[in-house]
């Protein structure tokens, strides 16, 4: 493809234009496709060879054939004392011609899948565009609900989807792991109980809705209603979640908008875009690794922050509006009795928000900025901002 090894490829500096985004160095990049293609036959090539020198014609011969392995200076090496991998490295003793490898294909149980009676019911929305409405009991043996329905929309329409809310399902009950998992746009799923980790996992373009039970005695923004990793690699949508969560809210979120009220501890990590807006108590290491997006945080502890790549900032007027924005949207969605009474009293309630800006992110606006006043291509004035 091209590579000279410079060893650059985390600064956006590659001379041959493969590791960079910027585009004046992205046009020296002379590679192509048949490189990628020659390259492989390269390694297949190879590949059959140490495969010959071992005896075997081909890798399904050569599975589970441990006691082939020359192990010897890995074992005699320094960093390998007191390892054991005797328990990996183990060659049972079978049958003669018993299979070593997979030779029977995983029932992942889709056919039963609960996404299945959800694409049958949508099927209006599906095919013709009309708005389908439901109500459905779910459990948490039923996972990655809804990602089945989001792709079969998406074989459809395409990756802009179907406009919001054409389809929107209301679950009762405990969701199961991935809910709601890299849902495209005109889907709303609302729950209406309880759910357990990477809710919103890729979600995309989709929205979310998740509050107690409506017979729940509990208060719900002082108990966990869903759990860790929560907007895991999201690219766009709403989430809206009244109640609190568990560790690593909206790692890796680069585009969704998630309103919560409450969180364990590593929140906003590894952020690279989107708005997180947390309407209660924090967990460590806020905003570790954050290069994009913005956190709203209420009555935030300086201590619980990770202050590497980011800034703690009071929040400007459009701030305020666009924070407002979002917990109204919050608690005509949820009910939400703590957005609620920061609503009714906004004029105090907006002082006791923190803004949890990445430095990287502020400097880009800045450079975009400028370069718009001078007219000049914000693109090319980002990019050559990074480097000085």
């Amino acid at each position: 493809m091209g590579c000279v090894m410079m060893r650059v490829c985390h600064l956006d500096t590659c001379p041959v234009g493969i590791a960079t985004q910027n585009p004046v160095l992205r046009e020296r990049f002379g590679g192509a496709p048949e490189f990628v293609v020659n390259f492989f036959e390269f390694i297949a090539q190879e590949v059959r060879e140490y495969l010959a020198e071992l005896g075997f014609r081909s890798l399904d011969e050569a599975i589970g054939h441990a006691e082939m392995l020359d192990m010897r200076r890995a074992i005699d090496h320094w960093k390998a004392d007191g390892l054991d991998l005797a328990p990996i490295l183990h060659v049972p003793d079978v049958p003669e011609g018993e299979p070593r490898r997979r030779v029977v294909a995983q029932d992942h149980g889709l056919e039963v899948a609960l996404d299945q009676e959800l694409i049958a019911m949508c099927r209006p929305a599906i095919d013709r565009g009309e708005p389908v409405r439901a109500n459905v009991a779910i459990r948490n043996v039923n996972r990655t609900v809804g990602t089945m329905l989001g792709s079969e929309v998406t074989r459809v329409h395409g990756g802009d989807g179907l406009p919001d809310e054409t389809i929107d399902i209301t679950f009762q009950g405990s969701a199961g792991q991935s809910f709601g998992a890299f849902v495209p746009a005109g889907i709303t799923l609302r729950l209406e109980g309880d759910a357990n980790d990477y809710l919103g996992k890729g979600l995309s373009g989709g929205c979310l809705i998740v509050r107690p039970d409506r017979g729940a005695p509990f208060v719900a923004e002082d108990n966990i209603i869903a759990g860790n990793v929560i907007a895991y690699g999201a690219t766009s949508g709403e989430i809206f979640i009244r109640g609190q969560v568990g560790e690593r809210f909206c790692v890796r979120n680069s585009g969704v908008h998630a309103v919560v009220e409450g969180v364990g501890d590593h929140a906003l990590e590894y952020m690279t875009g989107g708005i997180a807006v947390i309407l209660g108590a924090v967990g460590r290491n806020v905003g570790a690794g954050m290069s994009g997006g913005i956190g709203y945080i209420l009555d935030l502890n300086p201590s619980r922050v990770n202050p590497e790549m980011v800034d703690l900032d009071p929040l400007t007027a459009d701030d305020q509006d666009e924070l407002r924005s979002l917990i109204l949207r919050h608690v005509e969605e949820t009910e939400s009795a703590i957005g609620a009474q920061l609503l009714a009293d906004w004029d105090t309630s907006k002082a006791r928000f923190t803004k949890v800006m990445p430095q990287d992110f502020k400097r880009v606006i800045r450079l975009r900025e400028e370069a718009l006043a001078r007219g000049e291509d914000p693109v090319l004035a980002v990019m050559g901002g990074d480097r000085g």
